[in-house]
């Protein structure tokens, strides 16, 4: 009799190995890459997976660098919405030593306006590449 553990792993299998790899938050190279074009190790293996299907070019107009670039722009765009939150910050600090000195207070609103604009418009092209890298890709 399986217990109920393992009858919950049998509903549920795990995602493919190579797709649970990131670093600091950002998404590998590989991650918008199809999941037929990875080879899963055998269990208790330390070797990790790879990528067996690299497509460079196809005769069909769709190889996997655009998807390679995706997943590139997606880290990038990442970090820019790391830098635009720090900047937030910044903004903030700017504001509270400002000292109700007039030039140093609007200098701080208008760094944290930019920020909070730049923010946004990193969190939509996220969504927007998120969204074409898992439809592109599968």
């Amino acid at each position: 009799m399986l217990s109920p553990l393992l009858k919950i792993l049998a509903v549920y299998p795990a995602p493919p190995i190579c797709h649970n790899n990131s670093f600091f938050g950002l998404i590998p190279w590989y991650h918008y890459l199809p999941t037929k074009d990875f080879m899963t190790p055998p269990p208790h293996s330390v070797l990790g997976c790879s990528v067996t299907n690299f497509t460079f070019l196809s005769t069909s107009g769709s190889g996997d660098i655009p998807l390679i670039l995706l997943a590139v722009v997606d880290d990038l765009l990442h970090v820019a919405g790391i830098v635009a939150v720090s900047f937030v910050i910044y903004g903030g600090f700017q504001y509270v030593s400002s000292q109700g000195q007039p030039e140093k207070t609007a200098r701080a609103q208008n760094t944290v306006t930019d920020a909070l604009i730049g923010l946004a418009v990193a969190l939509v092209a996220i969504a927007a590449v998120s969204f074409l890298g898992n439809k592109l890709g599968g």
